[in-house]
C-alpha cells in the first residue's frame, strides 16, 4: 500500500511555497542521497526540475547488470496561481511519481531492496500558465518542453513509464488509470502482456488501454494533434516507453482544482512499484524483441517520427 506516501506528497505539493528543494529534503529524510534539483527559467516563469535515484542491489549504480527503470512525472504545472487557488489536476503525474519513489525509499529502509535501479524525475511549479485547449483547457509549461524532456530522459533508463494526468479528452472514458501500447523508435507496438497482467492484479479490474495516434508520438512543437504530452519522452530515447495515464470518465481540465483522486494515484503508484520489481529482475518485457527486429527489417526505421520532420 502506497496511500500514506501519496497523501503525504499531495499535502506537500498543495502549497504555493513548495519548491524542488522541499521535495529533495523529503527524499533525503527517507535515506535517498542521490537527489538533484535544477531551477529552470523560461519566458513564462520558472520551475524546479528534480531527479532522484533509488539504487538497486544489482543495479548499474553499484556495478551490476540489472536493468534500470525510468519513471517520469509529466507535468505542465502543479498549480495555476494566481488564476487558480490550490493544486490542479495536472499535478497528478508529479504526485504519483514522487509518491512512488517515496514508497520505494521506505521499502528500502526496511530492507526490501529492488534488484535494479529506479530513476524518478519530474518538476515542481506551483505558478504555471493555463493553455487553451479543446475539449477542456490544459496546463502549460513555464519553460520549453524540450528543455525539460532532455533532463527527464536519462541514457541509463532501459525502459520508461511516463505518468501524466490524461483527463482532457473523450476517448478513454475510464476512471482510474490506463496504460498505452509500447512506443519504441517511432513505432507504436502491441500493448505489453506482462504490463497488462500486473495492471489486472494491482487494480483488481480489467485493464484499460488508451488509444494512440501516430502524431501522439511526434514532437509537441510540430503543432499536430497530441492527446497531451504523456508520450513525449519517447521522442528522445531508443528505450521502450509506456504511458501511465491518470484518467476519468468525463473530460476534466488540467487546470481544474479539487478534482484529483488520491486512490487512483495510489493504484497507479502500486502498479509502477510492481513493474519496477519485476523489470529489475527481468521478469517483464515492455515489447517483443524478436518481433521488433522483424518489423524494422521489413519496414525500415521510423525514427524520423521522433523528429520535427519536413517543414
Amino acid at each position: 500500500m502506497a496511500l500514506k506516501q501519496v497523501m503525504e506528497v499531495y499535502e506537500l505539493l498543495d502549497d504555493p511555497r513548495v519548491s524542488g528543494d522541499a521535495v529533495a529534503q523529503l527524499f533525503r529524510s527517507r535515506g535517498l542521497t542521490e537527489v538533484t534539483v535544477d531551477c529552470l527559467e523560461g519566458e513564462k516563469g520558472s520551475t524546479d526540475f528534480i531527479r532522484v535515484l533509488l539504487p538497486g542491489s544489482s543495479g548499474k549504480r553499484s556495478g551490476g547488470k540489472a536493468p534500470t527503470l525510468g519513471v517520469i512525472g509529466r507535468v505542465g504545472g502543479i498549480g495555476a496561481r494566481p488564476a487558480k487557488v490550490g493544486i490542479v489536476s495536472d499535478a497528478d503525474g508529479a504526485v504519483t511519481v514522487v509518491g512512488t519513489m517515496l514508497k520505494l525509499a521506505d521499502m528500502r529502509f526496511k530492507g526490501d531492496i529492488l534488484k535494479g535501479d529506479v530513476i524518478g524525475a519530474t518538476h515542481i511549479c506551483p505558478y504555471a500558465p493555463i493553455k487553451p485547449h479543446r475539449p477542456v483547457d490544459f496546463m502549460d509549461s513555464p519553460v520549453n518542453m524540450n528543455r525539460l524532456l532532455q533532463l527527464e530522459v536519462d541514457p541509463m533508463m532501459d525502459a520508461i513509464l511516463s505518468v501524466d494526468t490524461t483527463k482532457g479528452n473523450r476517448v478513454i472514458n475510464h476512471k482510474g488509470f490506463a496504460i498505452s501500447p509500447t512506443v519504441k523508435e517511432g513505432y507504436i507496438l502491441k500493448t505489453s502482456e506482462d504490463l497488462l497482467d500486473i495492471m489486472e492484479m494491482v487494480s483488481g479490474r480489467m485493464p484499460a488501454v488508451f488509444p494512440l495516434t501516430t502524431t501522439d508520438i511526434t514532437p509537441y512543437e510540430n503543432g499536430l494533434y497530441h492527446i497531451n504530452s504523456i508520450m513525449q519522452p519517447s521522442v528522445l530515447t531508443d528505450a521502450p516507453m509506456v504511458g501511465v495515464a491518470i484518467t476519468t470518465e468525463v473530460p476534466v481540465p488540467g487546470c481544474a482544482t479539487g478534482v484529483s483522486h488520491i486512490i487512483d494515484m495510489e493504484v497507479a503508484a502500486r502498479f509502477i512499484i510492481e513493474v519496477a520489481k519485476a523489470f529489475g529482475e527481468e521478469r517483464v518485457s515492455f515489447y517483443d524483441h524478436g518481433e521488433f527486429r522483424q518489423v524494422v527489417q521489413r519496414y525500415g526505421s521510423m525514427k524520423h517520427l521522433q523528429t520535427l520532420g519536413k517543414g
